[in-house]
């Protein structure tokens, strides 16, 4: 017996008595359990897998009780309003790669106790204004593999138990000041492989939890130098594959952490004297660590296209140490042994590192 109606007709007084019990049974049963026929529903566990099946469409005759959901694989194209009505007990929802390319307003309307969302490999240009009205219980979300131009504060403010948020692969050019404003117990954040092409202050403010900041293969040219001060629990910093040639050592120095650990390789840098400079206090600096240093490598000057930063910094810290040595002993010489004043230091030193 399932719990869609019945019709009843032509009831004679003989079985009205059987009848009425029978609606009493019927107004019993937990509808509530019932398994669309394409998805797989394992009654223990409370997991029901729905993954491509095809549907155009979120079903409505899922179980109330189920725990997760994979919708992945399917055509949805958009999730509709209410999709997900009476699921109350859902905590995991998956519906990666399903073609999604809209949301309708309050889509994840009554997922309020929902702590995993995977939206991967959709389409999805832009997020609703509420979509986070009905998540305040979620901790991870997946949004890489999209096709996001920019973010609105407003989608993302409800989402003050987000701990992982993953938006790498997607088309975001710039982030807006207050980005990630409510956000303030995220500890991961993944923007690799977007097109961001510089760090304003402000856009990653409100986030004292952050531990983990990837921004590689990204187009960032220029970080401004309090971009990263509100970052007081930042482990490690991406930075790799970009457009930096220049670095401001206070940009880093704003970190103000236990330990940050740095990756910078793949950038074009220029290796001026600027440059060695700052990595030369980025290295004396206890908190700092720049893990990939040793293939950090220098894109100008031309002479120094397959020197490593490494190279570099021991090359020129030999270099003044042998200056400072020269003078130090034509300075003996000619206090003790001579009344000539000490000889400058050769054209070719001099020019080499007035030139970087």
């Amino acid at each position: 017996m399932n719990c869609t109606s019945m019709g009843w007709t032509h009831l004679t007084p003989g079985n009205m008595l059987f009848a009425g019990v029978l609606l009493v049974a019927l107004s019993r049963l937990d509808c509530s359990n019932a398994c669309p026929p394409q998805c797989l529903c394992y009654e223990h566990s409370d997991l029901v897998d729905c993954r491509a099946r095809g549907f155009l469409r979120v079903p409505h005759n899922l179980p109330h009780g189920t725990w997760l959901l994979d919708f992945g694989g399917n055509l949805l194209t958009d999730v509709r309003t209410h999709a997900f009505a009476g699921l109350w007990s859902l905590r995991v929802l998956v519906l990666s790669d399903s073609g999604i390319q809209h949301l309708q307003r309050q889509a994840f309307f009554s997922l309020s106790y929902l702590e995993k969302l995977d939206m991967s490999r959709n389409l999805l240009r832009r997020l609703p204004h509420d979509f986070s009205d009905s998540l305040t219980a979620l901790r991870e979300l997946r949004l890489d593999h999209n096709t996001l131009l920019q973010l609105d504060p407003s989608s993302l403010g409800s989402l003050e138990n987000l701990e992982k948020l993953d938006l790498s692969h997607n088309l975001l050019a710039s982030l807006e000041p207050g980005a990630f404003r409510g956000l303030s117990r995220l500890r991961h954040l993944y923007l690799q492989a977007n097109r961001l092409a510089s760090l304003q202050q402000g856009s990653l403010a409100m986030l004292p939890s952050l531990e983990i900041l990837q921004l590689g293969q990204n187009n960032i040219s220029h970080i401004d130098t309090e971009a990263l001060t509100p970052l007081q629990s930042l482990s490690v910093l991406g930075l790799e594959g970009n457009a930096l040639r220049h670095l401001k050592f206070k940009t880093l120095l704003g970190l103000h952490t236990a330990a940050t650990h740095l990756q910078l390789a793949g950038n074009p840098w220029s290796c001026d004297c600027d440059l060695h400079r700052v990595f030369g206090k980025i290295l004396s600096v206890r908190h700092l660590h720049v893990d990939d240093y040793r293939n950090v490598t220098c894109r100008e000057p031309p002479q120094l296209a397959v020197i490593t930063v490494t190279v570099l910094v021991t090359v020129v810290a030999a270099l003044v140490m042998a200056e400072r040595t020269q003078k130090k002993n034509q300075g003996k010489s000619w206090g003790g042994e001579s009344d000539s004043p000490p000889q400058l230091s050769s054209p070719r030193t001099e020019g080499g590192l007035a030139g970087m």
